[in-house]
């Protein structure tokens, strides 16, 4: 046997489709490695980190857009249809109205605590918050896990899903299931708060 011959072992070795996917990382892309000085690379890191950051924000709620619901409104009484009609309009005859709907009350459970923000972006639409949306936002509530809040995230604006991480910190989960968005993971050193429950939502087609 020629000793110079090295057989390749079966073990051991990258395997075909090994390792992660490309683009499923942190920042949603392909990555390669790169060398760089050691003294640079906690600017290097910090900076990725700040990059990470405005992508998970970059769908941010602008604080002009707030919106509170109108002083000495009208109440409106419109009639809500029990009968399920399959084409047409159902008939206006009393028999078919199963009460009178005010949208107001049907909306808002506490006015001086509630104002609507536009929903931005597609970071929710699995839970039917569409861009151009108003949510309703109601500060009296208090958030518990699993609520869609409005959170403020150093000094952004943003809706999300209220959750927990293993170690008990805040995370704040996308519902998109394109896995596009990733959880914003609430850090030591960062400024976090919630400002509301978001306890409906409304949208115009025409």
């Amino acid at each position: 046997m020629n000793n110079d011959i090295k057989t390749q072992s079966s073990r051991g070795g990258k395997r075909l489709n090994a390792g992660r996917k490309t683009g499923t990382g942190k920042f949603g892309e392909p990555t390669e490695v790169v060398r760089v000085p050691t003294s640079q690379k906690p600017i290097i890191v910090d900076f990725l980190a700040a990059y990470q950051h405005k992508q998970q924000l970059e769908e941010a709620i602008d604080i002009s857009s707030l919106m509170l619901p109108a002083l000495n409104h009208k109440t409106l009484n419109i009639p809500l249809f029990a009968s399920k009609v399959p084409a047409g309009f159902p008939s206006p005859a009393d028999d078919h109205v199963e009460k009178r709907l005010d949208p107001n009350e049907f909306l808002i459970d506490q006015a001086d605590a509630t104002f609507f923000v536009t929903i931005q972006g597609e970071s929710m639409i699995d839970v039917g918050l569409m861009p151009g949306d108003k949510a309703v936002v109601d500060r009296s509530k208090m958030p518990s896990i699993g609520d869609i809040v409005l959170a403020v995230v150093d000094g952004d604006f943003t809706i999300k899903v209220l959750n927990r991480g293993k170690d008990g910190s805040p995370r704040l989960l996308p519902a998109n299931a394109s896995g596009k968005y990733q959880p914003i993971e609430i850090k030591e050193n960062m400024t976090f708060e919630v400002w509301g429950v978001v306890t409906g939502s409304f949208r115009r087609f025409k």
